[in-house]
């Protein structure tokens, strides 16, 4: 997996101060993206274990509240793969942090069914570790910068834990 960026104190992705990692490889395309150039898989750098250290150690301060995984698209599948691992050694030695997640997929269609389109052998299990999974591509024509959290209308902010807990779609009022 590569990642275009890696940000250690960001503001705009989620709740308190975060450290954010945007992905490289996107098949949505939207128009209109922030982020076109992590559209490519072979953007920006390798994540290899020293990143992945830097990463915890970024996450470490009592003022950083917790991760959000951003991009172009952490669900790809080729995403989840190396994701997942993240994600658990995050819950291991960090459990007191939180995990946001950005996605164009959609939890009830694409990621939470096991027919869904980028269902694969590990995302039921990054969906464990998520506290909010930010749903649904970027529409350019639905586009309200008075959303918290998210760039166009039709995205959701879901609740994944009481989602999972009462397999039923449970949004945040933010």
């Amino acid at each position: 997996m590569n990642y275009g960026n890696i940000k250690n104190t960001d503001i705009a992705n989620g709740e308190g101060v975060r450290v954010s990692l945007f992905v490289s490889g996107c098949r949505h395309h939207c128009k209109g993206c922030f982020n076109p150039e992590t559209w490519s898989f072979k953007y920006g750098n390798e994540f290899t274990k020293e990143v992945e250290d830097n990463l915890i150690n970024m996450l470490k301060p009592s003022y950083i509240k917790g991760l959000t995984l951003l991009g172009g698209e952490p669900m790809e599948p080729e995403n989840q793969q190396e994701l997942v691992k993240l994600l658990r050694r995050i819950k291991k030695e960090l459990p007191e942090k939180d995990i946001w997640c950005y996605s164009g997929y959609t939890y009830d269609k694409d990621l939470k069914p096991a027919d869904g389109r980028v269902h694969t052998d590990v995302t039921d299990e990054i969906l464990s570790y998520l506290n909010v999974l930010v749903d649904g591509e970027f529409v350019e024509e639905l586009k309200d910068i008075t959303l918290s959290f998210r760039g166009s209308s039709n995205q959701r902010l879901i609740n994944v834990p009481e989602s999972l807990k009462t397999n039923s779609i449970s949004l945040l009022n933010l």
